[in-house]
């Protein structure tokens, strides 16, 4: 990664979109309980009402960071699709015959159960290449290879 904000694919820009919407309906919620305690009693309402607190501050700062990431993706563009690249969708054929398509992104914390961060070894091994290209990376289990079948994202392109 160069530093320079990031293209991300459209699964992941859909689930971290869900997440911020998840997470502004729950920051409400938290907010209204703890506005509507300003009664605060015993050591059980004041230790509930620091508890509501922090979620609070969690919630913002998770917010930010999914706004932040959303903008830097606006201003990086779409991903590329002639060359692999964070952000990019890419289908590639392992050497069994099984095909599969895989989002590359920063964060492992992505809800797409597809993506490859690009600092994992298959991640790194396919950044820079283009369909038909043999890529060849180090598994936990020895060496392994794919082949780039495609780049982009086919739900867009149906």
């Amino acid at each position: 990664m160069t530093g320079d904000p990031e293209p991300i694919g459209s699964a992941a820009r859909r689930a971290l979109e869900q997440e911020l919407a998840d997470l502004r309906d729950e920051r409400r919620l938290v907010a209204g309980i703890l506005q509507d305690r300003t009664d605060v009693g015993d050591q059980a309402d004041q230790a509930e009402q620091l508890q509501r607190a922090n979620q609070l501050d969690r919630l913002d700062r998770r917010i930010e960071t999914i706004t932040e990431r959303l903008r830097q993706a606006d201003v990086a563009g779409p991903a590329p699709t002639d060359v692999v690249g964070v952000g990019s969708t890419v289908t590639v054929r392992f050497p069994d015959g099984s095909v599969e398509t895989l989002q590359i992104g920063e964060l492992a914390e992505a809800l797409d159960q597809n993506l490859v961060t690009s600092d994992s070894p298959l991640g790194r091994a396919l950044l820079g290449h283009r369909p038909g290209d043999s890529v060849h990376f180090d598994t936990p289990d020895g060496p392994s290879s794919v082949v780039v079948v495609s780049i982009g994202d086919q739900s867009a392109q149906e």
